[in-house]
């Protein structure tokens, strides 16, 4: 193992308060500690399949353009907590050497796992760890592991992509007009506040038409690690979920959310399901190419129908609305957010809190899949579908967090879920009734909403 020590100077410096992005994250942090890591984010630019050999000192010339480009790379957590901007300093690049190209792959990904498994020290640490793959005097590989409060997974494959060109051609165009300093001080200012305010008001009145928990009462013994995270790797999915996407014009998040909804609120018999996913909040222009974490909780309330032969495909005309003015209302203050949940549960007498979330992390727009599909083509891409367990976590602050990757012709979705809520076969139930019911609605058998619990036998 050999060190790369990387010198950074000439940005600005200051201090600012935490961004709502930021204090979101800083809450989720303090309710995690000391399984913090689960929040970091890992990244992997491979070098050697295209360009120019890339040699030690011109990626070291890269990293400090990036260091310096992007002002949350280069800013720590003060007590306050307030973010800290420093204008010069030093990364370290943990930098090892691959015989051949396989191990060298096969390194980066091991690289990545080790910087990704340690929880950051946010005062006295950078918030990205970087590594580095070398083969045959060339760098194959570049590994960024980054802390929760520098980015959230936009910012992440932003941060890849000026890498990539800063490397291969030494620039990477004009920086994001605005910084992570600029975002904090607006969000703090009158304007700002009045947003926020607003958008609390959206949320004050979806959570009084629901639940006060999608999951109130333990129904198992926990397991040990207590928090299991069960995975479904799906070709029929996606392809079903374009289908159903294509033909009612909404998302296919959309399609994802509203089914994983309605199997929450069928899952404890609610008429109503309370589910919070992930708002990326960068419609603004100069938001898109901003590192920072701007992601936030939005609320999307699914209230299902009284008729008994409703099915499921009769739900997605009201969630597409009801979802956009959920994301719409995604940008506000941590701080008064715990206050409402605080008033909300004193006007209710008892804990009010959906503990229910749904990350949609496909970043890249591609367009929907077309082409015949029938129950014929399904059920052969269905004979692929692989369900497993592949992590377990001590602590994790929520109940039910569904998350979805996409791979190729695959979609990923993976259920982390408290197991005192959720036993390992429920986890694993949702999952396989999460495909059961898009599957089967693309297919032209949308099963009835009122028979929901069944198909998490």
């Amino acid at each position: 193992m050999t060190a790369l020590e990387v010198p950074f100077a000439g940005g600005r410096t200051g201090e600012a308060p935490l961004t709502w992005g930021q204090r979101a994250i800083w809450h989720a942090i303090g309710r995690t500690a000391p399984n913090d890591h689960y929040f970091n984010l890992g990244r992997v630019l491979p070098l050697a399949d295209r360009g120019a050999p890339v040699d030690a000192p011109r990626l070291a010339a890269a990293l400090a353009a990036l260091v310096h480009r992007h002002e949350a790379l280069r800013t720590r957590i003060a007590d306050g907590p307030r973010q800290q901007l420093h204008g010069a300093g030093r990364i370290t690049v943990d930098l090892r050497d691959a015989p051949d190209a396989d191990t060298a792959a096969r390194t980066a990904d091991g690289l990545l796992a080790e910087l990704t498994a340690r929880r950051f020290d946010y005062a006295g640490e950078w918030p990205v760890r970087f590594g580095a793959v070398r083969h045959d005097g060339r760098i194959s590989h570049v590994v960024l592991a980054l802390c929760h409060l520098a980015s959230d997974g936009h910012g992440a494959e932003v941060l890849v992509r000026d890498l990539r060109l800063l490397v291969r051609r030494g620039s990477a165009g004009p920086a994001s007009p605005r910084t992570p300093h600029d975002l904090a001080h607006h969000q703090h200012s009158p304007a700002g506040r009045r947003a926020g305010e607003a958008a609390l008001a959206f949320w004050a009145d979806g959570l009084a038409a629901a639940p006060p928990t999608m999951f109130p009462a333990p129904v198992a013994a926990p397991e040990h690690p207590r928090y299991w995270t069960g995975r479904l790797v799906s070709a029929a999915l996606p392809r079903a979920v374009d289908a159903l996407a294509l033909a009612h014009r909404v998302s296919g998040s959309t399609v994802l959310l509203t089914a994983a909804a309605a199997l929450v609120a069928a899952d404890r018999g609610h008429r109503t399901a309370a589910v919070m996913p992930i708002a990326g909040n960068r419609a603004g222009a100069d938001r898109r190419t901003l590192v920072s974490t701007l992601s936030q909780d939005a609320l999307f309330v699914l209230r299902t129908p009284d008729d008994p032969d409703a099915v499921l495909t009769d739900l997605l005309a009201d969630a597409w609305p009801a979802a956009l003015a959920g994301y719409r209302a995604a940008s506000y203050d941590p701080v008064a957010w715990d206050a409402l949940l605080a008033r909300a549960a004193r006007e209710r007498g008892t804990e009010v809190h959906p503990y229910c979330c749904f990350n949609d992390m496909r970043l890249v727009d591609r367009p929907p899949a077309t082409g015949p599909l029938d129950a014929a083509t399904l059920a052969g891409l269905r004979r692929r579908t692989a369900l497993d367990f592949p992590a377990t976590q001590d602590r994790v602050a929520c109940r039910y967090c569904l998350h979805l990757t996409g791979d190729g012709d695959t979609l990923t979705v993976t259920l982390t879920a408290d197991t005192a809520y959720l036993p390992k076969a429920a986890i694993h139930a949702h999952l396989r009734a999460l495909e059961d019911v898009i599957v089967d609605s693309a297919a032209g058998r949308p099963p009835r909403v009122a028979r929901l619990r069944e198909a998490l036998r």
